[in-house]
């Protein structure tokens, strides 16, 4: 059985019912999700934006004057819109790395492979398909360099609030002391400017959503009729997160070919995704019991976002 199939079979089959969030990156998927990031609502790429286009040369000497050699490894780098400004700067201050970008989606890993090096010129691009320290353990055994790790986005975010130090923990256990992470959060601001993020008037997060409910109709043989589920986000000021769920319409039956059956109630949820948001306060804390001394702070010109980068400690 595919690792699909049983995450998705043991998701559905939880009360409260559940779907993870990496499966969301189809070839469909990343498609949707660039259109999310284009949408006028969806402020957290335009703030990351802000911050790589405007101070990429800050960051760069930041990492250059800890070592000029390195292994820059991107979890989860998209199209890589963003981290072309600082692979530029890296580029014009001469400094010798190679680009290890890791994503559980071969098409995003294909498509950076296939044209960074035209876009950029010299650039020395080492894909990696895979679970994020799987390929981390790997690079490892490969290479000796230190490690400069980006994981941007506020990706943080999709992880529960408390559970995010045991995943910072668990990287700083594939790095050395001295190693370096450059890591994206979201930060709290006006509710509202943060519920319309992931409700945007077009609709297009809403495609996305239902276009898991789709993945699992081809390449699993369910059924799922994706007119009777309907897209519901949910910010709660207090705790800072903001969660996505499906909703069932209607008592349904959906049934996965050779496998069984899952029933849903009307009004029944599925839990989508969560997009944490984070104090600075907040995001120092986590580095410190995750093992790691945060270093700079890096905001957009409207403090709503935060790069932050981390030294590992000994």
């Amino acid at each position: 059985m595919s690792d699909f199939l049983e995450d998705v079979w043991t998701g559905l089959n939880t009360s409260p019912k559940y779907l993870q969030s990496k499966y969301f990156y189809d070839e469909t998927g990343d498609e949707i999700f660039r259109e999310i990031m284009a949408c006028e609502e969806y402020y957290l790429t335009r703030c990351e934006m802000d911050i790589f286009s405007g101070q990429a040369n800050t960051v760069s000497e930041r990492i250059l004057s800890r070592f000029r050699e390195f292994d820059l490894v991107e979890l989860g780098p998209g199209d890589c819109s963003k981290t072309i400004h600082l692979l530029r700067a890296l580029m014009e201050k001469k400094a010798d790395f190679n680009y290890c970008p890791v994503d559980i989606s071969d098409h995003v890993i294909m498509e950076l492979t296939k044209n960074l090096p035209t876009a950029l010129p010299g650039i020395q691009v080492k894909g990696l398909i895979g679970d994020y320290f799987k390929m981390l353990g790997a690079l490892q055994d490969i290479s000796a360099r230190p490690k400069v790790v980006l994981f941007l986005g506020s990706n943080i975010g999709n992880v529960p609030i408390d559970q995010n130090a045991g995943f910072f923990k668990l990287l700083r256990s594939h790095l050395a002391p001295g190693d370096l992470i450059l890591t994206g959060f979201d930060l709290v601001k006006d509710p509202e400017t943060i519920l319309a993020a992931y409700n945007d008037t077009g609709g297009v997060t809403r495609r996305f959503n239902l276009n898991l409910l789709r993945r699992m109709n081809t390449a699993l043989d369910a059924n799922f009729d994706l007119d009777e589920f309907e897209h519901s986000p949910v910010y709660d000021k207090e705790s800072g997160a903001c969660k996505s769920y499906l909703v069932s319409k209607k008592q349904q039956v959906v049934t996965f070919s050779g496998r069984g059956d899952v029933r849903f109630e009307q009004g029944e949820r599925i839990f989508m995704e969560i997009s944490q948001k984070y104090t600075v306060d907040m995001t120092d804390e986590i580095a410190s019991v995750a093992g790691f001394t945060p270093l700079e702070h890096f905001l957009d010109q409207n403090k709503w976002f935060l790069d932050a980068l981390w030294q590992a400690e000994a």
